[in-house]
């Protein structure tokens, strides 16, 4: 059976957003839904990556409660910085922040990351993964904004994957 269905959720999504797509439930969508359901993971299995190592459970909890909490106080940030935009304007600013996570699955999650907190987006990842080029939509303090994400996302990333 898991030879058939090697992603038995992913094969429930299908086949659930199938039905829902074409809004019925006539024979012949419930088959093409169960053959669509079956087959794209069966095709698409090359090229799924490998599972990361996951480690200490407790210090990704703690990491999604802190990016949960950045998520909040950068979109107050954010609006806060639009509303006075004509008085002060933002301090745009591209930051280079030197990275020690080479973690593929690490970094696709820091890039997450970057990409979720109003505010901040990841703009290029060098060749050999040592420096991040990020933009901030208003930085008072490059240092600071590099130890700040440094110590709340790099380093948890670290310990998560690494």
């Amino acid at each position: 059976m898991k030879r058939l269905i090697p992603s038995p959720w992913l094969s429930l999504g299908l086949f659930a957003g199938w039905l829902l797509l074409v809004r019925s439930t006539s024979p012949g969508q419930i088959l093409l839904g169960l053959l669509v359901a079956v087959a794209m993971p069966l095709l698409m299995g090359p090229l799924r990556p490998t599972p990361g190592p996951l480690r200490r459970w407790g210090v990704l909890i703690a990491l999604i409660l802190r990016v949960g909490r950045d998520v909040v106080r950068s979109a107050i940030d954010v609006a806060a910085g639009v509303v006075r935009a004509r008085r002060q304007p933002p301090r745009g600013h591209f930051v280079t922040v030197p990275l020690e996570l080479r973690d593929v699955h690490a970094l696709a999650a820091l890039a997450m990351i970057s990409a979720v907190i109003p505010g901040t987006v990841w703009s290029e990842l060098s060749a050999d993964r040592s420096a991040l080029l990020i933009h901030v939509f208003d930085l008072a303090d490059e240092a600071r904004f590099i130890a700040h994400f440094k110590a709340d996302y790099e380093h948890p990333l670290k310990e998560i994957f690494e």
